[in-house]
């Protein structure tokens, strides 16, 4: 059966969410202390001991995972992990599948649909948080890379089509499927992202908060305190993980920012944490994209140090 339209109970409920998120309703979030914040990254564990893999995690100070490579059909294992992650209070945040949903090719589109279906029906086994994937790119060189028509409504209305087919599939039960803002790609903005929302038209479909991937301006860079409030203000009840990142700008002719470690660059992680806290649940925070285990752990100690003078605690 067609689902309908978001209702305006719905819209309601998703309105004061968003109001409580940002501590705008008195009485209701102002007040509340804040939630306990999961912190995740690569732990450098082997997928072969789903016992082990959880515990290197837990070793490093996470309380928050990537889920392990995992084929649909290996239940067992599947079952293993969900049972692991349960017992020693690790979640499990997201299944990443990055791949273009947009192809050109046919057969590799239609491949890539099949494999980010598959990514949400593993993420629902296990319980994660999340699949997530970009939405994808015409680009016929790069499966992430820039291309004029990213930003048109050809885009917007394949990539609606594209999560409606995937949720529709798979009907998860206790999991969502999210795309990842970017910077030259819809959803690009939180106007973007809640526009989206609202048209996929599915309890299933939810937001992967990275708010480095929204900076695509030098207002944006400097001003990056409004946007994380403008995320958290419109998209908080449907924010289900977020990614954990910095930038800082290589100064040239012209702009270009690049990806550091949290605490090397300028992203206002003080606010960034009190909003993911002051969610009903809070959402999975991811660190990614560092090259050594030694930078994941800096990345780690400067995050709970922001959040310890923030007065946030971790779980």
């Amino acid at each position: 059966m067609k689902q309908n339209l978001l209702s305006r109970r719905e819209f309601v409920r998703g309105a004061v969410g968003a109001a409580v998120a940002a501590g705008t309703l008195r009485g209701w979030g102002a007040a509340a202390a804040p939630a306990k914040l999961r912190l995740g990254g690569p732990a450098y564990a082997k997928a072969d001991d789903p016992e082990a893999y959880v515990l290197a995690h837990r070793k490093l100070g996470y309380r928050a995972a990537f889920c392990p490579k995992l084929a649909l059909t290996e239940t067992d294992r599947i079952r293993a992990f969900e049972q692991a992650f349960a017992r020693h209070d690790v979640i499990p945040a997201e299944v990443g599948r990055w791949c273009n949903l947009m192809d050109a090719d046919t057969e590799k589109r239609a491949k890539n649909m099949a494999n980010v279906t598959e990514g949400l029906a593993l993420a629902d086994a296990l319980g994660a948080r999340c699949c997530v994937d970009i939405a994808g790119s015409f680009n016929p060189t790069s499966w992430f890379g820039p291309h004029a028509d990213n930003l048109t409504e050809k885009f917007f209305d394949a990539a609606v089509e594209n999560a409606r087919k995937i949720i529709d599939a798979v009907k998860p039960k206790r999991t969502r499927f999210t795309y990842e803002a970017m910077g030259w790609a819809m959803p690009d903005s939180p106007d973007c992202y809640l526009r989206m929302i609202k048209a996929i038209d599915r309890p299933a479909f939810a937001v992967h908060l990275d708010p480095c991937n929204m900076v695509n301006s030098p207002d944006k860079f400097y001003r990056n305190t409004a946007l994380l409030n403008e995320c958290f203000d419109k998209l908080g009840p449907w924010i289900v993980s977020c990614h954990a990142k910095d930038l800082t700008w290589e100064v040239e002719m012209n702009v270009h920012f690049r990806e550091v470690a949290p605490g090397k660059g300028v992203l206002d992680y003080a606010t960034y944490l009190k909003r993911i806290a002051q969610l009903p649940e809070p959402p999975t925070l991811m660190l990614e994209h560092l090259a050594k285990p030694e930078d994941y752990a800096g990345a780690r100690d400067h995050i709970f140090a922001v959040g310890k003078q923030a007065g946030l605690a971790f779980e």
